[in-house]
């Protein structure tokens, strides 16, 4: 990618202003067009600050924002246009990006500058500004809480799309309305050296891969208010419709804040296969490795490798809950319901039949050297637990195999509905006596528990 040396385009030779107040869609996306008609090239910021609305890289072009520039979201919803495109489970029209690779190859978004979605509007938008009402609260009193996160569009920062050939590297990502990267149904994608931060709004996931393969995201550093990393493949009956797994990834070599961790699903259906995740640093986060998914998921998760993570103050080191959040996973349309049902809902609703198919397989996954140090204080109300298991009673969780875990936790939690599990070295370290809950448990390996003084 990029191996000879291309022209640069400057975006102010096109019109673009850094002041902060100008608009730079055209500016940019002209920059970027002349790159294209070119052959190929490379599209810069140099310092300053850009106000831009959604824009689209083409094929064999680079957008590098340098240190000391800012690609900062136009707050407008007008700015970003309806495309259709897959998002958090089913295909639908949604809001364009920011930054846009649709259908294109050999492209890459690079720099050390920022990228600001200034997500406030749409983050209140969604929850309201004292987090307790907005369109979440409306639609979870009239049971449409499974609906509100489609309805309430908001734009991600970066969307790469049906691409092949994409490298994003090195920016700073902040205030993102919606998630910060999506990279879906695409291949051979790296994503390397990204900074997020800043991004407390309701679902700003850090990196999502979504039906895709080939994908490597390594030293990043991610703080955000949901999913930090998170492998994906659609949503119930439109998810099984599509068919595309995300298979070949690796994930290594980060460094994770506030989130919910490193995550597999609950998007599920297109399966998930061959992840490796290795060499991760967590602190602060909400869980550790994270399994999601529901009973009209379907999907096939396997063949996964977690190696060599260490946790500090995780509540949740190992979280396998595959009937997850059920107000959210199981979309009914109320009966009492008035005005015309949008299409979205229609297919989110759509049933999977027979009911057995949606029932997703947890399967072949190798988890060791794992180490979390995860005791709150008593004082402080939180517990935390080494395991957090509930799969199915007519599908368990089953081929998992521990090495070499040391969990200094509260509590040890519960493992539900699981089958030939083993543990090799795997310790379990409280400060007062308490025994690992099972429940329709087959040929599972439970580890030592050992009692230690606080």
């Amino acid at each position: 990618m990029f191996r000879k040396k291309t022209m640069d385009f400057p975006v102010d030779r096109f019109g673009a202003i850094g002041d902060g107040l100008t608009n730079c869609t055209a500016a940019i996306q002209a920059a970027l067009d002349a790159a294209a008609e070119a052959g190929g090239g490379r599209v810069v910021f140099w310092e300053g600050v850009y106000m831009s609305g959604a824009i689209y890289i083409p094929s064999n072009v680079e957008l590098h924002i340098a240190e000391g520039a800012v690609l900062q979201a136009i707050v407008d919803d007008d700015a970003y246009p309806l495309i259709w495109t897959r998002v958090a489970g089913i295909e639908m029209h949604w809001p364009s990006a920011l930054i846009n690779v649709l259908d294109q190859q050999n492209v890459a978004v690079s720099g050390k500058g920022i990228v600001d979605g200034q997500g406030e509007y749409w983050w209140d938008r969604y929850w309201g500004q004292d987090k307790l009402g907005g369109m979440r609260k409306d639609y979870t009193a009239r049971g449409l809480r499974w609906a509100v996160d489609y309805d309430c569009r908001r734009p991600r920062l970066l969307l790469a799309s049906n691409c092949s050939d994409v490298r994003i590297a090195d920016l700073t990502f902040v205030r993102s309305p919606f998630w910060n990267v999506h990279i879906c149904y695409s291949d051979q994608v790296v994503v390397s050296g990204l900074r997020i931060v800043r991004s407390g709004g309701p679902s700003t996931d850090g990196i999502d891969i979504d039906s895709s393969s080939n994908v490597l995201v390594e030293h990043c550093d991610i703080d955000c208010n949901d999913d930090n990393i998170c492998v994906k493949a659609g949503r119930d009956a439109d998810g099984l419709r599509v068919g595309r797994p995300s298979e070949h990834i690796r994930i290594q070599h980060c460094k994770l804040g506030r989130g919910a961790g490193v995550t597999l699903g609950s998007e599920t259906s297109g399966g998930i296969r061959y992840v490796h995740i290795s060499d991760i640093e967590m602190t602060g986060t909400e869980n550790g490795f994270r399994l999601k998914s529901a009973r009209t998921r379907g999907g096939v998760i396997e063949h996964i490798t977690v190696r060599n993570i260490t946790m500090t103050d995780v509540l949740r080191p190992f979280s396998f809950l595959l009937n997850w959040h059920p107000s959210y996973s199981y979309a009914s349309i109320p009966d009492d319901f008035e005005g015309e049902v949008p299409e979205h809902w229609r297919v989110m609703a759509e049933p999977v039949l027979p009911p057995e198919r949606g029932i997703p397989e947890f399967r072949d996954i190798d988890i060791s050297d794992i180490t979390a140090n995860s005791r709150f204080a008593a004082e402080d109300g939180r517990r935390s637990k080494a395991f957090e298991v509930e799969a199915y009673e007519e599908k368990a969780i089953r081929d998992i195999r521990f090495a070499r875990i040391e969990l200094s936790v509260n509590e040890p939690g519960f493992i539900a509905h699981a089958a030939d599990w083993t543990m090799e070295q795997a310790v379990i370290r409280l400060t007062e006596p308490a025994e690992l809950r099972t429940d329709n448990c087959r040929n599972v390996q439970l580890p030592t528990i050992e009692v230690i003084e606080s």
